[in-house]
């Protein structure tokens, strides 16, 4: 049962704006006429709205979470044959190819979807089933090129079919409480990457690599199609016949590639990503180094679980405060924190403080994301999901780019002590270098969003 109907004059979610007119038109789009959207049920509120919070975040924890939770895999990879004699830069290309194609994806998911709407829950489908086989084939697996493919490739292929639509459906039920939900939503990659290590852990020690990875295929195929249920659309998708036009492949007019405010923000993304992946990578093989697998283990959990916070508060915060505001107090504590804690860590203790303080700041950098897509479309409202597409795109390429080039400075890094050996252990000072300078850069690039915000504005 719907929830209390709804006029459309009173109805807030603008990104939904041209869906809303093709229902009002039910000679474009077929069976759903004005009645339809009547019915709908409200924005921020209501039973349908907060289940739709909850199986998304049920999604976000299933499909994120294990991407961020892979460096317990990298750190099995690089301890255990037959995976062991690869390089680490080789082995590290695993869980970035996953990563960058979740990321780099979705904007080209967005434009086809945008065309092919009835292809949403079908292709959801679709993803569910690349990410439960990707997992269970991959515990068959005997080199690392055949985990990059199925890991990586067919993993990632999955994840983003599976995940785009929640990103697509959030601006539809909510407006003003968007930068909250969305916090919510994000917090379950920090749930997932803080109780995924734990568990991956414990079955990599009890039942093996074999058996670990087929309970997991299990475990996303039973999860996600639960909280599937729940992921729907607020706005019934249209449906064309063979004599309608259908929207193009990519909008006519995509006014956000002229935007100062689009492309400084851009920047500062790519910065962010560029500092947060190295972290979320090879925090745990650092942590084995100074203590043992099961601390790493514990780290980890803790950097991802911090990101829950982070995101939570920073998603409420850009709701009620100027957004470069927060974007500069994130990259500023997590410059000063990689800089210092993660630099000059040489206890297991210190390493605790940098995962949270770290975990929390820049984890929940993505947060703003929501607000800051409004913002860049400004007249076009209708255009927001496809700003959003363009942060994870390019946050996708900071996914890959960013540990390749950690990688390739901690092998240099190995090969020279720096200063007295104080700073950076077990080659990671040049790494802590490259992922402060990025953070301290994207604190720069936030405070060039909020200059050309506010010129816009004048």
């Amino acid at each position: 049962m719907l929830e209390e109907p709804i006029p459309l004059h009173s109805l807030r979610d603008s990104d939904s704006h041209d869906r809303i007119s093709s229902l009002q038109n039910p000679g474009e789009v077929g069976s759903d006429g004005p009645d339809t959207a009547r019915e709908l049920p409200p924005v921020d509120k209501g039973r349908k709205a907060w289940v739709f919070c909850f199986c998304s975040f049920i999604l976000e924890t299933m499909v994120w979470g294990f991407g961020i939770s892979y460096g317990i895999f990298q750190e099995y990879y690089m301890t255990h044959p037959p995976f062991n004699s690869a390089s680490t830069v080789t082995i590290s290309a695993i869980g970035t190819t996953s990563m960058g194609l979740q990321y780099g994806g979705a904007l080209l998911v967005m434009l086809c979807y945008r065309r092919y709407p009835e292809w949403i829950r079908p292709t959801m489908w679709l993803g569910l089933i690349l990410c439960a086989s990707s997992l269970c084939l991959s515990s068959f697996a005997t080199q690392v090129w055949q985990l990059i493919v199925l890991q990586g490739v067919m993993f990632g292929v999955g994840g983003i079919l599976l995940y785009v639509p929640v990103i697509i459906w959030l601006p539809e039920w909510f407006s003003e409480k968007r930068g909250l939900a969305t916090g919510l939503v994000f917090g379950g990659s920090g749930i997932g990457g803080f109780v995924f290590p734990l568990l991956m852990n414990a079955l990599l020690r009890d039942v093996g690599f074999h058996w670990t990875l087929r309970i997991w295929a299990a475990a996303m195929a039973v999860i996600s199609s639960l909280a599937m249920l729940g992921v729907q659309p607020r706005i019934p998708s249209p449906k064309f016949n063979r004599q309608q036009a259908r929207p193009p492949l990519i909008p006519s007019e995509l006014t956000f590639f002229r935007s100062p405010l689009f492309w400084s923000f851009i920047t500062s993304t790519a910065l962010q990503g560029l500092s947060y992946f190295p972290v979320a990578l090879y925090i745990a093989v650092f942590t084995t180094s100074i203590s043992s697998p099961l601390s790493a283990t514990v780290v980890l959990s803790l950097f991802n679980s911090s990101s829950i916070l982070g995101q939570i508060i920073i998603g409420h915060l850009s709701d009620r405060f100027p957004y470069p505001r927060i974007m500069f107090v994130s990259a500023t504590g997590s410059s000063i924190a990689a800089f210092l804690l993660w630099g000059f860590s040489k206890t297991l203790s210190q390493v605790f403080v940098f995962a949270i303080i770290f975990g929390s700041l820049s984890g929940g950098f993505s947060s703003v994301w929501p607000v800051a897509a409004t913002d860049c479309s400004r007249n076009k409202p209708e255009l927001g999901p496809f700003v959003f597409g363009c942060f994870a795109a390019t946050k996708g390429m900071a996914a890959v780019v960013g540990p390749i080039l950690s990688g390739i400075l901690h092998a240099a890094g190995k090969k020279a002590v720096m200063g007295d050996g104080s700073y950076g252990r077990f080659g990671f000072g040049q790494v802590a270098i490259f992922v402060g300078s990025c953070a301290a850069m994207t604190g720069v690039g936030s405070m060039v969003v909020a200059t050309v915000r506010n010129r816009m504005r004048e």
